[in-house]
């Protein structure tokens, strides 16, 4: 066997060992139930982040790592969003940082924070049609030189590759756009500021965006993800005929064990009302991310469930009280 690839297996093996180390320990001595699942999705963050990072140092085309994203959202929706999302995980540590200060978070107004999920419409069909003008204007020799553009997201299909932004974690295995001691480092959209704009002015929309983004983080919960084209993409698709329903994995409400606290509205990171508003049943909204903040949360048994299908796969609990399952 190629010592390459048993170097690669041992790889995964250690960080497979250290996320079930991270859940274990998370699940034996986190006691409080109104932040255990936010414990362990901080964990399942930290082992995306390392594993986008191993995934990004093999030779895989591009438009595969996009598809096969694309494709699970199909069964867990915007799980990937609020789960596994490497810029998500920044924005996080964001917060906690601000919790730190004891700085109190700023919420928007819910007109605004509406206009801002709908515009990310409008950005994907900005980069889902832009590939189309660029094949106008210079289109491929060969179909099959076009194919292999599309699988290393090139030429044409080079805006795709913005969609895959979010994804490429803030410590790459190629010479990102900031090296320090031989550590590459990277920022989603910094290299396309560059690519599209030049050097100079590149770098100076690049570092403007920076301080935007983690700005904003630092005072509104999960700023980027209210419009992100990513996220769009991942939302999407239960919008077409004959897919409604997608996703699988939604929240579901129990209208009778609700009682109108407001806490569900209060603790969601990126404001959606849904969960508060509707009467009951199926939460269908392209803006939750499945974080499960609302129903870790939820002072309610059973109020609040996450259903796979028709599988109940974590619900409300009573974290004033004991619950009466444990």
């Amino acid at each position: 066997m190629d010592w390459a690839i048993i170097g690669d297996l041992l790889r995964v093996a250690v960080l497979a060992g250290l996320v079930a180390a991270g859940l274990l320990t998370v699940m034996i001595w986190k006691k409080n139930l109104a932040t255990k699942v936010t414990y362990i999705r901080l964990v399942v963050q930290a082992a995306a982040f390392a594993t986008f990072f191993l995934i990004f140092s093999f030779s895989i085309p591009l438009l595969y790592v996009l598809a096969a994203i694309f494709a699970m959202t199909i069964v867990l929706g915007r799980l990937y969003c609020g789960w596994f999302c490497p810029f998500g995980l920044l924005m996080d540590l964001t917060i906690m940082a601000r919790k730190v200060f004891k700085i109190r978070y700023r919420n928007l107004p819910d007109k605004f924070n509406e206009v801002l999920h709908q515009s990310r419409y409008l950005l994907l069909l900005l980069f889902l049609f832009l590939p189309a003008a660029l094949w106008l204007i210079q289109p491929p020799p060969n179909i099959a030189f076009a194919t292999l553009m599309a699988q290393l997201l090139a030429g044409p299909f080079r805006p795709y590759s913005i969609l895959l932004d979010p994804m490429i974690p803030m410590l790459v295995p190629w010479k990102g756009p900031l090296v320090i001691n031989q550590i590459n480092f990277s920022y989603p959209y910094v290299q396309e500021f560059i690519t599209y704009t030049g050097q100079n002015i590149g770098q100076a929309l690049a570092i403007a965006f920076v301080a935007v983004t983690l700005a904003g983080s630092f005072l509104v919960r999960r700023v980027w993800c209210r419009f992100c084209p990513t996220g769009a993409s991942l939302a999407v698709m239960n919008r077409f005929k004959g897919f409604k329903w997608s996703p699988m994995l939604h929240i579901e409400k129990d209208e009778q064990k609700c009682t109108k606290c407001g806490v569900c509205k209060r603790v969601c990171q990126v404001q959606v009302t849904e969960v508060y508003e509707q009467k009951g049943g199926r939460i269908d909204t392209s803006m939750c991310m499945l974080c499960l903040r609302c129903a870790e949360m939820c002072p309610y048994e059973d109020a609040l469930q996450l259903k796979l299908g028709s599988k109940t796969v974590f619900r409300s609990r009573n974290w004033l009280e004991p619950s009466t399952r444990e």
